[in-house]
């Protein structure tokens, strides 16, 4: 990198929020919490009418840091390609806040926060969350900010549940939501994926019923877990293209190594994922995807009544974990509702990944939209 790329990097710091004293944060289990912190970041400013606040939500390996970069680090945040001046959620127009969900391992309330009446982290004794407890969560900084309304809630994969939670459960706080590669509830083989994952962990002797956190950690079986996560971001297209049957030695070696250049990616994936994430938080935002389910006396359409919020709802077509088809079923049910929903398929060969890495296709599609949101709302 070039002296005069570093000097022009936008260096951001997370911030934390806590729940004033005195004050419960009731799950939607009936568990109260008598702290929560939640971790966030900022970008842009946040204009007089304070109407101007876009929220980012992650996704299941994501965090509060989704642009820019944090001093003494060579990588930026997750989404920074989509984030920042001229960008899609562009910063010289736009307040944009992300959160790291609770349960979560970077700052925000989970198994690996402090429990304030033993003095040692929760581990399982953490409460159950769910995709409602995040974005209740999330309306508290909302109204720290003193945000009324949002102009938009935006989110891929999990964040695109935690986008339409918002859209159901505040429908006065959103003016508009974009859902990016998202479903409405976890198929049975969603949920496959998810338990094998958690079995991975579980099986790893050194997670000791989660409570390894003064001793080592469950890296194995977090590693494994995030393999088999890995493999359905991708696409068989995409995986072919990058490694097809390629050798790392150039040759078979008739052995149990890592020969083909594909187990060496998932293993470096599992092993770099290690690093950065806790295996309980791993187990309780995954359960938090299971549990979702938005539907309504078993009809998705019901649920949907009365929003007045517009939607953007984004697919990829290679995207075999949340099909386009899931996608389908939530314009469908919004246009059932008469409610204001473009949906737009994208065609790319990265799977469920695209939402990360189809960058100039979606940054087309969302600053048009967000630009007739906001035109539309000033016309009110």
């Amino acid at each position: 990198m070039k002296m005069g790329d570093a000097r022009n990097r936008k260096f951001v710091v997370t911030k934390l929020y806590n729940l004033p004293k005195g004050e419960e944060f009731v799950l939607e289990s009936g568990v109260a919490l008598s702290e929560l912190k939640i971790a966030y970041e900022t970008y842009g400013e946040l204009n007089r009418a304070k109407t101007n606040a876009v929220l980012i939500c992650h996704a299941l390996s994501g965090d509060a840091h989704a642009a820019g970069y944090h001093a003494g680090e060579k990588t930026p945040g997750w989404w920074d390609p989509m984030i920042g001046p001229g960008k899609a959620f562009d910063t010289d127009r736009y307040f944009v806040v992300c959160s790291n969900v609770i349960g979560g391992c970077k700052g925000s309330s989970g198994p690996n926060s402090m429990n304030p009446d033993t003095g040692r982290p929760y581990g399982l004794s953490f409460p159950i969350i769910s995709v409602r407890d995040m974005v209740n969560a999330q309306k508290k900084l909302i109204d720290f900010f003193g945000i009324k309304k949002l102009l938009s809630v935006c989110g891929g994969s999990m964040g695109g549940m935690q986008a339409l939670q918002w859209a159901v459960d505040h429908p006065g706080s959103v003016a508009s939501c974009i859902p990016i590669a998202a479903t409405y509830k976890h198929s049975a083989q969603q949920i496959a994926f998810d338990e094998v994952g958690r079995q991975a962990i579980m099986a790893d002797p050194s997670w000791n019923g989660g409570d390894y956190y003064s001793s080592e950690h469950p890296s194995r079986g977090l590693s494994v877990a995030r393999m088999i996560g890995h493999i359905t971001y991708m696409s068989n297209e995409s995986m072919d293209q990058k490694f097809g049957r390629m050798l790392k030695k150039g040759k078979l070696g008739y052995e149990f190594t890592s020969e083909f250049e594909v187990e060496g990616y998932l293993r470096y994936r599992g092993d770099t994922f290690v690093k950065r994430f806790d295996a309980n938080s791993y187990l309780y935002v995954t359960k938090a995807m299971d549990y979702f389910d938005l539907q309504k006396d078993g009809k998705l359409s019901h649920v949907f009544k009365g929003i007045g919020a517009r939607f953007l709802a984004i697919a990829f077509s290679s995207d075999w974990l949340y099909p386009p088809a899931q996608s389908r079923e939530i314009v469908k049910a919004l246009k059932m509702n008469g409610i204001d929903v473009t949906y737009c398929e994208i065609t790319s060969d990265y799977g469920h990944d695209a939402f990360l890495l189809e960058s100039d296709e979606q940054t087309k599609l969302i600053k048009h939209f967000l630009d007739r949101t906001r035109k539309q709302g000033k016309a009110r």
